[in-house]
């Protein structure tokens, strides 16, 4: 029974494949032909692309004149940023040296110094020894004494002449200053960089304050070196001629942070600096001046007059021919201590340089004043408060200063001089 019912299953499943219809159905034929649509996406991607060709072709250009801009700005501003960084370079090398020389003419003073003083001291030994020995000694001992007093009291006058000539002490404090102003001029560099979006005119005025600051304080000895004894003195200037032209760079408010009564401040500031710290700097210069000249020619002065009085010790048995020597050797001994040991020539180089900084607050201050232009000046707010810590007083100590600078001159005060002595 099984095998009936699987064979038959099989017979019908052949038979479903083989059997045809017997009715065929004609085709009907094609009344309305419906035409094949064609594919609209590269259409629709056409009309997209002419759409955003025709619309951003203006903003496209645009765009690419900016990139443009902005690449040719970044391109100069990174120049000019290498152009800093070569002058810090330069800046820093020359801190190094200054310090490394400023340690070597100190050392020259001191050994100079000492070296003078002991062939002085042994010359005036000598002298006294030969003097005392005039009347005991055979003649060729006691002319060994002389000419050996003589020569080393001429060894001191020369080395004399030479080390006021080059004064090692006023060359120690130049160095020191120099070294001073060229690490200020170093941080403002670094500042300036660190803000960014340097301009040429900041790498114009950072190489010329290099040049005036090379001038100022030179290294060699021989040429350029500065005048150790002037006619008169004169305050150090270390700045360029267009020192203190304001930057058109730095805008504030709409005036830029100055006012009248601000002005009218600086002004006041100007005239008490003029009427007190300049004047009191400039009469101690002279005073100074004229002392380091005194002792410069009484030092080679009288170890000369010790070097001829030395050549006379025993003849005629004169006590004053044994007593010029002792007495010029022993002074010249104390005049070289006070003069190289006490460092006059550095106090002088210390009273130029402090009259220079209040001359470059006169200057900074006059001509930021006289630039019409607000918008072009320094902040009115950071100037005063500069020009405050610069004169080592507060903001409101500034303004009391300058009100009663103008209070005083309102009222017609005839010595401006104490009046200013009484504010400090």
């Amino acid at each position: 029974m099984v095998c009936l019912q699987i064979f038959s299953a099989a017979n019908l499943s052949s038979s479903l494949k083989t059997v045809n219809a017997a009715i065929h159905i004609p085709k009907l034929p094609r009344v309305f032909s419906i035409p094949q649509l064609q594919k609209t996406k590269p259409l629709l991607e056409d009309f997209i692309n002419v759409s955003r060709h025709h619309i951003n072709t203006d903003q496209l250009e645009k765009n690419s004149v900016v990139l443009t801009t902005q690449s040719h700005d970044r391109n100069t501003n990174d120049i000019i940023i290498i152009k800093l960084y070569a002058v810090l370079e330069a800046v820093s090398e020359r801190v190094e040296m200054h310090h490394n020389i400023a340690q070597q003419r100190n050392n020259w003073n001191t050994l100079l110094l000492n070296s003078i003083n002991m062939i002085t001291l042994t010359a005036t030994t000598l002298a006294g020894v030969a003097s005392a020995a005039a009347t005991t000694c055979s003649d060729s001992s006691l002319l060994a004494l002389k000419l050996s007093s003589a020569l080393l009291f001429s060894a001191a006058t020369g080395l004399l002449l030479i080390i006021n000539k080059i004064n090692p002490s006023q060359l120690t404090e130049e160095q020191r200053n120099a070294t001073r102003l060229f690490k200020q001029l170093q941080r403002q560099i670094q500042t300036t960089i660190a803000i960014g979006n340097p301009s040429e005119e900041d790498v114009k005025d950072a190489m010329d304050k290099v040049l005036a600051l090379d001038k100022a304080y030179p290294l060699p000895l021989l040429g350029a070196m500065l005048e150790k004894y002037p006619a008169k003195f004169e305050p150090a200037v270390w700045w360029p001629s267009n020192k203190g032209k304001p930057q058109s760079k730095k805008m504030g408010k709409m005036n830029n942070g100055w006012s009248e009564e601000l002005e009218m401040e600086m002004r006041e500031v100007v005239e008490v600096i003029k009427r007190k710290d300049a004047e009191d700097y400039n009469r101690l210069g002279n005073i100074a001046l004229k002392i380091n000249k005194s002792l410069a020619i009484a030092g080679p002065l009288l170890t000369g007059i010790a070097a001829v009085g030395s050549t006379f010790i025993g003849n005629n048995g004169s006590s004053l021919a044994a007593f010029v020597p002792l007495m010029a050797g022993s002074l010249a001994a104390a005049i070289n201590t006070f003069e190289h040991g006490g460092q006059v020539g550095m106090v002088f180089e210390m009273y130029r340089g402090s009259a220079g900084f209040f001359n470059f607050l006169e200057t900074s201050i006059e001509s930021t004043l006289s630039e019409k232009d607000l918008a072009k000046r320094e902040n009115g707010e950071l100037f005063e408060m500069k020009m405050a810590l610069k004169l080592g007083r507060s903001i409101s100590n500034l303004r009391e200063l300058a009100s009663k600078s103008a209070s005083y001159r309102m009222e017609g005060v005839g010595d401006m001089g104490e009046f200013a002595s009484k504010l400090f």
